[in-house]
C-alpha cells in the first residue's frame, strides 16, 4: 500500500477498460486522481466510487482548450501534478486499400494529437511540481497491423513522441520522466466487440496462458510501476505487453 502516496495523476480514458482499473488501483496506492473522458456518467460514477481522493472532467483530448482546462482543474482541486496517464483513444478497423483519409486524420487527432497535448501540458505543469512521470498508451500496432493501418500509424507516432519527450527532459534536466506501454490485446470495451463479444473468462490468460488477451488490470499494474518513484531511472522505454508475442 501506498506506492503512490499522496501523488495528483490524470488518469484520460478513465471511465471504463484500462483507464478505469489505472484510476482505481492508483488511487488504492495513494494517489489523488483526475478522471478524464467524454463519458460523463461512467466518468462521474467512478470519481464517486473512489472518494475524495478522485475528481471528473469531461474531456476531449484532441482539443487544446480542453487540456488547458484539465490542468485549470486539476490545480485548483489538487494543487500540483506528479503523473500523467495519457490512455484515451479510437480504434477503427481497415487496411491501406479499405481505410478513408478521414478515417486517418481522425485517429490521428485523438491518438496522436490528443498525446501530444498531453505531453506538452504535463510536462509544463510537471516542472513546476518538481518533476513527474509520463505513461502513453501505445500498442504492438505501432510496429505495423496490415488491418488496422490508421491505428497503427497513430501509435507509431506516439511511441515516437514518448522517447522525443523523454530525451528532452533529460537534456533539459527535468525530473519528469515519459515511457510508452505496448499491449497486444486487452479486453476492454473497446475490443470485446471485435472479437463477437465473447466471455472474457473464456479468451484471457486465467482460461489460456498462451492467450494473446490480457486483462485490464495486467496493463495497470504496469502503469502503477510507471508512475511510482520505484521507476525513477526508467525513461523512455518502450514496454511490451503482449505474452511473448
Amino acid at each position: 500500500m501506498g506506492r503512490v502516496n499522496g501523488k495528483v495523476v490524470i488518469v484520460t480514458g478513465g471511465a471504463s477498460g484500462i483507464g478505469k482499473q489505472d484510476a482505481l488501483l492508483l488511487a488504492g496506492e495513494g494517489a489523488r486522481v483526475v478522471v478524464t473522458d467524454l463519458d460523463e456518467d461512467g466518468g462521474r460514477s467512478l470519481a464517486r466510487e473512489i472518494g475524495d481522493a478522485a475528481m471528473f472532467v469531461r474531456h476531449d483530448i484532441s482539443s487544446e482548450d480542453n487540456w488547458k482546462a484539465v490542468m485549470a482543474a486539476t490545480h485548483e482541486r489538487f494543487g500540483r501534478l506528479d503523473g500523467l496517464v495519457n490512455n484515451a483513444g479510437v480504434l477503427v478497423m481497415g487496411s491501406i486499400e479499405d481505410a478513408t483519409l478521414e478515417q486517418w486524420q481522425r485517429l490521428h487527432r485523438v491518438n496522436a494529437d490528443g498525446y501530444f497535448l498531453g505531453c506538452k501540458y504535463g510536462v509544463a505543469a510537471m516542472k513546476s511540481s518538481g518533476g513527474g512521470s509520463i505513461v502513453n498508451m501505445s500498442s504492438v500496432a505501432a510496429e505495423g497491423l496490415p488491418f488496422a493501418v490508421s491505428y497503427s500509424g497513430s501509435k507509431g507516432s506516439v511511441a515516437a513522441l514518448t522517447h522525443s519527450v523523454a530525451v528532452h527532459c533529460r537534456s533539459c534536466g527535468y525530473r519528469i520522466r515519459c515511457n510508452s506501454i505496448h499491449p497486444d490485446g486487452v479486453l476492454t470495451p473497446m475490443t470485446l466487440p471485435l472479437l463477437g463479444n465473447p466471455n472474457p473468462a473464456r479468451v484471457g490468460y486465467d482460461a489460456d496462458p498462451a492467450s494473446r488477451f490480457c486483462d485490464p488490470k495486467d496493463v495497470a499494474n504496469l502503469v502503477l510501476f510507471l508512475i511510482s518513484d520505484e521507476s525513477r531511472f526508467i525513461s523512455g522505454a518502450q514496454l511490451r505487453i503482449t505474452n511473448a508475442h
